[in-house]
């Protein structure tokens, strides 16, 4: 049975983001995605002002007189969600990490989905693929999909989160020298590229698919370029504010938590905070221009801000573009 705090946290997720859904995102995510288009339905005999281009010549030439084939919209969809849980998306440096805020817009689109009679599924990954839940319908597979992203392959107990949570509010200010990779787990570096290759051998129909990761990979574009040629991909880059930014707090020993490496800075100077500054600038734009160039759709998440106000762009920018 999972810890009463988790369930809790589930709870607090699910009213939160049920209630963004009927205010904010009702309509708009049915508005932007659309099923796998027409479907065949049956024959039916010739009227007068059919399109002859719709007329079945096989069936025509068996009954002697013209038939047209007729065709209905599936809208139904198939949701994927796949996140990244590496070690690296447990850090957040203002109440809230990358992975809580992960949770928070997977809720958001899972509920949305639900709410539209579609299909969600979930992979949860990181170097390897650490979970698969198959695509369902329903409100408890929906919860499901939630618990999982935020709390699977921790390993704590609650006890141990709360003591995670109070050392993450510490370490920024502990002196240089003092402070320690207390996030490090067993989980690998993420592999991007390998999550995507498991999709494409999963699955053999059209899904709407959201990659939601910090994206601390190389090599992956190529692969979701090709996810891309046979599904719907959306990427989510999730980001901290000390990611962007560095304070002026002196020297400081940063750990990569997914290699282990340590290294050492000295962020009173000020040429290393705009070093900092611009490069983590530049990487969010290369990611922009990047995906944009490769057709797939990009969304920038603060993992201190509202999901919905990103998420509420995005869908409208996109039914912007599917009026054109």
């Amino acid at each position: 049975m999972l810890a009463r705090d988790i369930i809790q946290r589930v709870r607090e997720i699910q009213v939160h983001t049920g209630r963004q859904v009927a205010d904010v995102l009702a309509g708009q995510y049915v508005s932007v995605f659309k099923g796998r288009g027409i479907e065949f339905d049956e024959v039916r005999p010739y009227i007068p002002g059919d399109d002859v281009r719709t007329i079945d010549w096989n069936v025509t030439a068996r009954m002697g007189e013209p038939f047209v084939k007729r065709y209905v919209e599936e809208r139904q969809l198939t949701l994927m969600l796949m996140a990244d849980i590496s070690a690296s998306q447990d850090f957040g440096s203002a109440g809230r990490s990358k992975r809580e805020a992960t949770a928070e817009l997977c809720a958001l689109l899972a509920f949305s989905a639900i709410r539209n009679d579609d299909k969600v599924g979930l992979t949860l990954f990181h170097g390897g693929i650490e979970q698969y839940i198959p695509p369902r319908k329903g409100q408890k597979h929906a919860l499901r999909v939630v618990r999982e992203v935020l709390t699977h392959g921790t390993g704590e107990t609650p006890e141990e989160q709360a003591t995670r949570r109070a050392k993450r509010s510490r370490f920024r200010w502990l002196p240089w020298g003092r402070r320690r990779a207390w996030w490090r787990t067993g989980r690998q570096a993420t592999n991007v590229a390998g999550a995507m290759e498991f999709l494409m051998s999963v699955t053999s129909r059209k899904m709407v698919c959201f990659v939601v990761s910090d994206f601390l990979d190389d090599q992956f574009l190529q692969a979701m370029r090709s996810a891309n040629r046979k599904h719907d991909v959306v990427a989510v880059l999730i980001s901290d504010p000390r990611e962007l930014e560095m304070p002026k707090i002196g020297m400081v020993s940063l750990i990569d938590p997914e290699t282990g490496r340590t290294t050492h800075f000295d962020t009173g100077s000020s040429s290393f905070r705009d070093e900092f500054r611009s490069q983590a600038a530049t990487r969010i734009e290369n990611f922009s221009r990047d995906f944009a160039k490769s057709s797939i759709d990009f969304i920038h998440i603060d993992a201190s801000q509202s999901v919905v106000e990103p998420l509420v762009r995005f869908f409208r920018m996109r039914e912007r573009r599917m009026r054109r």
